[in-house]
């Protein structure tokens, strides 16, 4: 959020003399105490401002970026994970390609009957298998894709900023989000890089601090 001019003068009303209570600030600003509720409450949820019962307000001394900060790295992968694109090993290489088009995605996970991951398609998997004069209708996605247990998973309680870390460093464009099941590990969702940006930008655009 973009500070108003009167949140920025309450942030240095506390700042200068907090512990402070709500009257008292709305007394510095001649305003009413109703007026100044919302954007106490405002710069409260937002961490500027910590609030104690009976005693006042406190300036917490974060920045903006620090808040930030703070609230990505509070975000986990069920918040923001997407519906997992997926085919099945025997799906031609032809089909396999026609689905990344169709469902606008980089990354298709391989699962078998259970929905278990056994391998990952990505751009360059299926351009490779394409070059040349063999019959990708012929070519089940099995021979060319990525295979258990080398491949990138994270779970629904992992933190994003640690799937984004892990996107950096295998240099890949998504992962798919699991869970322990009988037959393996199942998929239920996936994270992108695309995921995660949106994820940034709009933080960024939503506090703008």
């Amino acid at each position: 959020m973009e500070l108003s001019n009167r949140q920025q003068q309450i942030i240095e009303i506390v700042k200068d003399n907090g512990p402070i209570t709500g009257e008292k600030i709305a007394d510095r600003l001649h305003l009413r105490r109703a007026t100044l509720r919302p954007d106490l409450a405002i710069l409260t949820m937002a961490g500027f401002l910590e609030a104690r019962p009976r005693v006042g307000y406190f300036y917490t001394g974060k920045t903006g970026s620090e808040l930030l900060t703070e609230k990505i790295k509070e975000y986990r992968v069920h918040e923001f994970q997407h519906v997992p694109i997926v085919v099945k090993e025997h799906t031609s290489v032809y089909d396999a390609i026609s689905t990344m088009f169709l469902e606008d995605v980089g990354t298709l996970f391989v699962v078998d009957d259970s929905a278990c991951i056994i391998g990952v398609l990505s751009r360059k998997d299926l351009l490779r298998a394409s070059i040349g004069n063999q019959d990708l209708n012929a070519i089940p996605v099995h021979i060319i894709m990525t295979r258990m247990p080398n491949i990138t998973v994270c779970r629904k309680e992992d933190l994003l900023i640690n799937v984004a870390q892990k996107l950096i460093n295998n240099q890949i464009d998504g992962v798919p989000v699991v869970k322990d099941a009988q037959a393996g590990l199942e998929v239920v969702g996936r994270i992108t890089k695309t995921t995660i940006t949106k994820v940034f930008v709009e933080l960024i655009r939503q506090d703008d601090i």
